[in-house]
């Protein structure tokens, strides 16, 4: 039996282990074919063969302890973000969309589930949201072109770009410092295999703070979209097993608002990309 996956990682105690979603919306454990959902098992040839497992016939997971990041955070090389890359946000930045895509990396260590709480860092004044449509290398792309860019690719997630746009901006020097503030980058819930995306240039996205809608969304307003950056960013460093690359996000981020709104203590962040699933991560003050 063929089927479209969901990959996921979930948390008994202190263990994490892999699992994927059946078609019925159940959590299966996969640990009996994959050690973990790590950079030598999101794999394009491995996702392929475990799909073709019947799903019934893997345990089925009664109850966990939440959900970790769909992709091990230890096998995760490169974690590479995208500037600007929404026409509408530019606008609202009051910046010009670039003539290349804007570069910028954040910090592995940053990396969280999709639900886990959020830390606003120590003297942190504008911690801001951004939800991004995230990318996951499946296979080896070296300077590859733009038609071979979705065999290169695992699958899709949901990702918050967390910014801190005090340290981004307004101290000197690159924007890394404003991105990789630990618990900065919730990731999944899933990976979606790229079969069941039918187009990832359009899909809806959106994020609410305590319940009010901030950003509402599409990413059909990408300047530069998933299948040009992944061939964009290979002919500058080879793109491995387990990479991400968040892609930018749509307006309605709390730097673009006037007044600016940023997140405080006790915020609740919800999030979501159409067909990918939802985020949810309240934020505490470190």
């Amino acid at each position: 039996m063929d089927f479209i996956m969901k990959t996921l990682r979930y948390r008994i105690g202190n263990a994490v282990k892999p699992g994927i979603l059946d078609n019925n919306g159940n959590v299966r454990d996969v640990s009996s074919l994959v050690k973990d959902w790590d950079n030598e098992n999101v794999i394009i040839d491995k996702l392929n063969e475990v799909k073709k497992i019947d799903p019934n016939s893997l345990p089925l997971v009664e109850s966990h302890d939440g959900l970790a990041p769909c992709v091990c955070k230890k096998s995760v090389g490169k974690f590479i973000c995208i500037g600007l890359n929404y026409s509408d946000h530019a606008e609202e930045t009051g910046m010009k969309v670039p003539p290349e895509p804007i570069i910028f990396a954040k910090a592995t260590s940053s990396i969280i589930g999709p639900n886990d709480d959020v830390e606003i860092p120590k003297k942190s004044v504008k911690s801001d949201w951004e939800v991004e449509l995230g990318v996951i290398i499946g296979k080896e792309a070296k300077y590859i072109s733009e038609n071979e860019s979705q065999s290169h690719i695992a699958g899709y997630c949901v990702i918050n770009d967390l910014s801190e746009r005090e340290f981004q901006i307004e101290h000197s020097g690159q924007w890394v410092k404003g991105k990789s503030c630990d618990t900065f980058g919730p990731i999944g819930p899933y990976l979606v295999t790229t079969d069941e995306v039918a187009d990832p240039q359009n899909l809806k996205m959106w994020l609410e703070v305590n319940g009010k809608t901030m950003q509402d969304g599409s990413t059909s307003t990408m300047v530069y979209g998933v299948n040009f950056l992944v061939s964009y960013l290979s002919q500058f460093m080879s793109l491995q097993p387990g990479d991400i690359i968040s892609t930018g996000t749509p307006p309605g981020v709390g730097m673009g608002m006037n007044p600016q709104v940023f997140l405080k203590a006790g915020d609740v962040m919800k999030l979501g990309i159409e067909g990918l699933g939802e985020q949810t991560q309240k934020t505490y003050q470190g």
